[in-house]
């Protein structure tokens, strides 16, 4: 249950996203739906793989910074994301690193919300 609300929550954050940002194109809300997935199995499968590679490319660097590591990653994620599907059109970089930042913003705060009202 946790994960379909987690998935949820990123596509809630995926649709204000595109609906906030002028570069970052998403088709409807079912394409928010994809989208979400695509970017969750990616992150899953590559966001650690990537944080690794970055934490020894920087010399340990990136591992003290890790909030914008992450943020950085994400954006890569999203770009790679809006290249496995057409449901997402992202306008370049920059437009990637605004989406990944509302969409951590968004589902930041979604996910807070979620454990709010359920305790």
């Amino acid at each position: 249950m946790r994960l379909i609300l987690s998935w949820l929550i990123l596509s809630v954050a995926v649709w204000v996203t595109s609906a906030l940002l002028p570069g970052f194109h998403v088709k409807g809300p079912k394409s928010a739906l994809l989208v979400a997935a695509i970017f969750g199995v990616l992150n899953f499968l590559l966001g650690w793989l990537l944080f690794a590679m970055f934490t020894v490319a920087t010399l340990g660097i990136a591992w003290l910074l890790a909030f914008i590591t992450r943020w950085i990653i994400n954006a890569i994620l999203l770009v790679i994301t809006d290249k496995l599907t057409d449901h997402l059109k992202i306008d370049g970089f920059r437009w990637a690193l605004g989406g990944a930042l509302v969409m951590s913003l968004v589902g930041t705060l979604g996910e807070w919300i979620v454990n709010r009202a359920t305790l």
